[in-house]
This record gives C-alpha cells, structure tokens and sequence, in this order.
C-alpha cells in the first residue's frame, strides 16, 4: 500500500465476517499498491484485529443504513483519484486495479470502468445453479455482468459490485444521493453520464470473483428485488431500464397466465413450446460454462426466477415509493 493512494477502494457491509476478510486478503494481493481500504460497517469495531488493522485499511462505521448511503460516506472519506467499488461478498484478481488505472490513463472521457462479477467454482452446488441462471442472454439478458465476455464496449448501466470512477466524476454527480438497494448503482449511471458527458467502459479483463445466494428462497428473494428496482425504475427512471429484455419476465408470465385464459389453446401451446426451446438454448449456453449437473440443476432455477422476476417487475412498476419497500 502507498502513503498517497491512487485508488480507495470502499467496501459497504453490516458486520465483519469471514467474506470480508476473503475479500481482503485478495486486495492485500493486488498488483496495483497505490491504494487505500475504506471499510463501512454498520456498527464500530473497538480492536480492529488481523486484517482489519493492516496499513492502509480505516474503519468508518455508519449506522444502519443503505450501501448507497455507505458509499457516499466512504467516497467523502476518500484520499484515491479513483474510488473502487466492490461487495464484502466478492474479491478481485491480481490486476483488478491495474486493468482499470490503464484504462482511465488511455482514455480522459472514460469516467468510470466496470468490470464482470463471476462465480467461483468452489461456490456450493446451489450457490453455482443460482450463478449460472445469468450466464445465457436467454435466462438472465446481460452475461457479460456475470462473465469475462470481450471485446471491451461503452455501456450505461453497471453494477456496484465492480465498480470503478474518477473521484472527481463521482462528485460532480452528486454521488450516489439515493437510498435504493438495489437499483442505486443504475440511478448513479444514469446520474453519471447525464451531469459530466463522460462514458462508462466494460473491461472484460477487469474480474472480480462474486459468491452467490446458496438456496433457492435466497436466490428468488434477492431476484424479485432486482425485479421490483428495475420495474420501479422503468416507470419513473426510464433512460436505461425501458428496455425489452426487462420487460420479458412479466410478458412471459403474462402470456402464461392471463394468455391461457384468453387465447386459442393452440396458440399458447405454441408459446409454451417455444419458451421450452429458449430453455434449451439457455441450457446448452450454461453448459459451456459449468458441469452437468449445475447446468441441469439451473433449468428450474431459470424458470422460477422469470416468473418471480416478472412478477416482482409489474409489483415495482406499480409501487409509488419503492425504498419503504426495499430497505434494508
């Protein structure tokens, strides 16, 4: 670590535990050690120990709130000329800060990087049947979040989970100013390109290693509040959520429904068919990626996390205030 930092990397989370300290010994690995570690969680740590007390690491405890509003407070606190977002339930490889700092070096007009969140194998069974429904455009739209997919392109939504930006863009975006969770970091890009013109790059090479929700509850409840942001969002925040792909999971969930009452039965037959044959297609994607088993254990997890998904979304499109409903 260096005496001035060129990265503050900010990490949000209610208490210690053993994912945080994973996350840290991977940082305390980075190849880039021009940085600086800003821990926020909820409650004070009287005798910061082990990890928690190693140079360049502080401790700024929040109160029980929102990981926007933590940011927000570790980015005030910040010394780096790039602030480094990432989850305490995630860690990054060895070049994660190189990759980035070459990249914002290259090119003035790039305010921000982001970089995919991949699951590790050594996550358990169900963790991984949860990781793999995001791995086909089918099942889950946007594999590149999930996947180390090239080439290297401009995109305008990017979760907070890798997550880098100049200091001085993220202030003059007011930060992320908003106590959604999830859905913060959508409205900070929105926020972002919209007050300093400046672009967000997806650096494929950029990875960080992200473990997902064990258990099927666990899987739908943090989905359905996916669904619910972004149903929210494509009403009152339409720039980058009014998109197809979004809307899919509640037309299919329409169609099967509603459709099944109301059209010839050949017709949705037809359409049951079809979304099958997605399915399909979903199942031989993932299979390049993941075992048998995790690939056939996904198919019902895909299935259920549209339909949720779908339902979550038409419950956000029509909530009016959506932080009273997804507070931490």
């Amino acid at each position: 670590m260096s005496d001035t930092p060129l990265f503050s990397i900010i990490i949000p989370f209610k208490a210690p535990g053993l994912l945080v300290e994973e996350c840290l010994a991977h940082i305390f690995e980075l190849q880039e050690t021009r940085y600086e570690v800003i821990l926020l969680p909820d409650e004070p740590m009287p005798e910061p120990k082990g990890v928690y007390a190693r140079p360049g690491v502080s401790v700024l405890p929040t109160g029980p709130v929102s990981p926007a509003v933590k940011r927000d407070m570790g980015a005030q606190a910040a010394q780096g000329q790039y602030l480094a977002f990432i989850d305490d339930d995630a860690y990054p490889e060895p070049y994660w800060l190189t990759y980035a700092r070459e990249a914002f070096e290259r090119d003035q007009t790039v305010v921000a990087v982001g970089g995919p969140a991949q699951t590790p194998a050594s996550d358990p069974f169900f963790a991984r049947a949860s990781g793999a429904v995001f791995l086909s455009r089918l099942s889950g739209g946007f594999p590149q979040r999930y996947l180390p997919l090239p080439p290297r392109r401009f995109v305008d939504d990017w979760p907070t989970v890798n997550l880098m930006v100049r200091r001085e863009a993220f202030l003059a975006a007011g930060g992320f100013g908003n106590e959604f969770w999830p859905g913060e970091d959508t409205k900070f890009c929105m926020d972002l390109i919209a007050k300093t013109g400046g672009r967000i790059l997806y650096l494929p090479e950029m990875l960080v290693w992200h473990h997902r929700r064990e258990g099927l509850c666990k899987h739908l409840r943090q989905v359905g509040n996916y669904g619910a942001h972004r149903g929210f969002f494509a009403r009152n925040f339409p720039g980058t959520s009014r998109r197809l792909p979004y809307f899919m999971p509640s037309l299919l969930l329409l169609f099967l429904t509603v459709g099944a009452v109301l059209l010839p039965c050949s017709v949705w037959w037809a359409g049951v068919k079809l979304y099958c044959l997605a399915l399909l297609v979903a199942a031989v994607d993932i299979a390049r990626r993941e075992p048998l088993d995790v690939t056939l254990a996904a198919v019902p997890y895909i299935v259920l996390t549209h339909l949720w998904y779908g339902w979550r979304f038409l419950r956000g499109w029509f909530t009016n205030d959506l932080k009273s409903t997804l507070g931490r």
